[in-house]
């Protein structure tokens, strides 16, 4: 992901509410989030869709790490053969 312009990038509701589509438009050709705030707190974040998915693919793998830290501390574990399996399923989806 860019990162934010403040210039650019930081705008507020009343002027996405009448801009809406202009916005949306500027998120997708930059790929920047594009901060909205009301009474001059920031409020909301748009995201471009893709962007979106990466983070959240980004978070489901950093959550997996976690997940396989606590159980290689706990003992719990799989074999290599079995790892390697699910690794590939996850990154075929």
């Amino acid at each position: 992901m860019e990162r934010i312009q403040l210039d650019q990038d930081i705008q507020p509701l009343s002027a996405f509410r009448s801009q809406a589509a202009a916005f949306i438009q500027h998120v997708q050709q930059t790929k920047r989030p594009l901060v909205l705030t009301q009474h001059g707190r920031s409020a909301a974040v748009v995201l471009d869709v893709g962007e979106y998915e990466r983070l959240v693919r980004a978070f489901e793998i950093m959550e997996d790490v976690r997940i396989a830290e606590q159980q290689a501390h706990q003992d719990l574990g799989m074999s290599h053969e079995a790892a390697k399996a699910s690794i590939l399923k996850r990154l075929q989806s």
